[in-house]
C-alpha cells in the first residue's frame, strides 16, 4: 500500500517512513509542494500524509489542487496543535482527517487505515474472501478457524487481491504495492510472495492467469 508522505522535516519524515513501513505501508517521501504535485500526477497512492507548512507553499495548496482535479485519494493532514484555523480550512477543502503534532506513529497508521476504509466504502475493519478474514491492523487472519500470520509484503499482495477479488492484477501492479521510489525491485519478489501465500492459504487460493497476472479463487466473501 503506497503512501505519499509530504513533510519537509527530515526527522519527522524518517520517523513516519519507518513507522508506516512497519505497519505494512510502502512510503514515498517528498519535501515540497512541487515534488508532491509531480508525485500525485503519476498516481498509485492509497493515501497521502500531508504537512501544512512547506518551504514553497502549503499543504492546503496541494489539497485544493487534488480536489479540484477530482483526485479523491484520502488525505491525512499534519498540523500544529494550536492551528485550529488550518484544521478547519483543511477539512473544508476535502481533507479526510487531521492529526496534531507531536503524534504517535501507531495512531498515524490507524487513522490512515480508517480513512482508507471509508474511501473504500467498508464499515468493517476486516477484509473477507472465500473463507479467509484478515485484520489489516495486525496483518494476520483466520481461515477455517486457524490463525494465519503474514509478513508485511505478503500482506501487501494479499490485500491488493482482496480489495479487488474478481480482478486480475498484473505483476507490475503488485510490485507497486511492494516498492517505493528508493527501493530496488527484485525480479522474482512477487512470485516468491505468492508462493508463500499459497503455502499458508492453500495452493488454489490464488490463481495464476497466464500472461496476465493473479486473482483470488472462489466467488464469495
Amino acid at each position: 500500500m503506497r503512501v505519499l508522505i509530504v513533510e519537509d522535516d527530515p526527522s519527522l519524515a524518517d520517523g513516519l517512513s519507518v513507522g508506516l513501513r512497519l505497519s505494512g505501508f510502502t512510503p514515498d517521501v517528498v519535501t515540497n509542494v512541487a515534488d508532491a504535485k509531480d508525485a500525485l500526477a503519476h498516481g498509485g497512492f492509497v493515501a497521502v500524509v500531508l504537512d501544512i507548512m512547506l518551504p514553497d507553499g502549503t499543504g492546503l495548496d496541494i489539497l485544493a489542487g487534488m480536489r479540484s482535479h477530482k483526485d479523491a485519494t484520502p488525505v491525512l493532514l499534519l498540523t500544529a496543535l494550536d492551528q485550529v484555523e488550518d484544521r478547519i480550512a483543511g477539512l473544508d477543502l476535502g481533507a479526510d482527517d487531521y492529526l496534531g503534532k507531536p503524534f504517535d506513529l501507531d495512531e498515524v497508521a490507524a487513522r490512515l487505515r480508517a480513512i482508507m476504509r471509508r474511501a473504500e466504502g467498508r464499515s468493517s475493519s476486516s477484509l473477507r474472501w472465500n473463507g479467509l478474514e484478515v485484520d489489516p491492523a495486525k496483518m494476520n487472519g483466520r481461515q477455517n478457524e486457524k490463525s494465519v500470520a503474514f509478513s508485511p509484503r505478503e500482506f501487501a499482495i494479499l490485500r491488493a487481491l482482496m480489495e479487488r477479488p474478481g480482478a486480475i492484477l498484473s505483476k507490475s501492479v503488485l510490485e507497486e504495492r511492494l516498492y517505493g521510489w528508493q527501493d530496488g525491485i527484485e525480479s522474482n519478489a512477487v512470485e516468491v510472495h505468492i508462493h508463500k501465500l499459497r503455502s499458508k492459504l492453500g495452493a488454489e487460493y490464488i490463481q495464476t492467469v497466464r500472461g496476465a497476472g493473479y486473482r483470488l479463487s472462489g466467488g464469495a466473501p
